[in-house]
């Protein structure tokens, strides 16, 4: 007789579009190794639906939220809920599985996750939410000194409200560069913009020396990002266009499903 698997503890911080998509993931059975014990979100209403499609607890705070014994807390709503929970949930001895890579961007909040994370061995486990490729950005970047760039590629609706945005945008019909700077500047200048750049720069050159720019593409749905990682005799594109926002929370159904999966992609 087969010995009794033992699920995995999940819980799950954000419960708008991303954390849904994951709630449905497990509903549907493709997070059978998870145990969901419990959801913290900002709207009540919004976490008391989410948390009755698995029968768990509504949390009021991320104290009451770790209670529940968690062996992971996936968060999918924030740069500061991370700031705000990443510290607490490592020292709880559960890992953290991260959307909202901006986060990151503070060095000084870096280092402290990774110190705190080295402490009470636990891991942080970053999503790749509308972009791969991590693996091939990072072999590059180790085998020497990766000259890294990405390029992203929006429509003018998505920049409004942000210091980028100017109204001509709207009428142009050619596109029309907006921001040209490393990923530490876009992420102070856009926090809920460009996750993607801060999880590109990590893996291969930091922050401080990937080079970072925003076109304004007339019309344009969605959201198209090309890193390109390079060295002498070796060069890695990664080029992924996104509709929706989707994929990021597919992201996470991903790397949870790897993270219990005996062949890790």
């Amino acid at each position: 007789m087969s010995a009794e698997i033992t699920k995995k503890r999940l819980a799950i911080a954000g419960c708008g579009k991303l954390g849904n998509i994951v709630m449905d993931a497990w509903c549907k059975g493709l997070l059978s190794e998870y145990e969901i014990v419990g959801v913290l979100g900002r709207s009540r209403e919004h976490a008391r639906s989410m948390a009755a499609k698995a029968g768990c607890p509504v949390c009021e705070s991320i104290e009451e939220l770790l209670s529940m014994k968690p062996d992971y807390v996936a968060e999918m709503a924030s740069v500061q809920l991370v700031k705000d929970i990443g510290e607490k949930v490592l020292s709880s001895g559960a890992d953290l599985v991260v959307l909202s890579i901006g986060a990151f961007a503070d060095e000084e909040f870096y280092e402290r996750i990774k110190d705190t994370a080295r402490k009470n061995h636990t891991k942080v486990h970053i999503a790749s939410g509308a972009i791969g490729g991590f693996d091939v950005l990072r072999t590059v970047a180790l085998m020497g000194q990766a000259e890294t760039k990405m390029v992203t590629h929006k429509g003018p609706q998505s920049l409004k409200n942000t210091p980028v945005f100017r109204e001509s945008l709207m009428e142009d019909k050619e596109e029309s560069e907006v921001f040209a700077g490393n990923a530490k500047e876009a992420i102070k200048l856009l926090p809920t913009k460009v996750n993607v750049s801060v999880a590109a720069s990590l893996a291969t050159s930091g922050t401080e020396k990937t080079r970072f720019h925003i076109i304004s593409v007339p019309g344009m749905e969605g959201d198209d990002h090309k890193i390109t990682a390079e060295i002498d005799g070796v060069k890695a594109v990664v080029d992924i266009y996104s509709r929706t926002s989707d994929i990021a929370g597919w992201s996470v159904v991903a790397l949870l499903q790897n993270l219990v999966s005996p062949i890790m992609f």
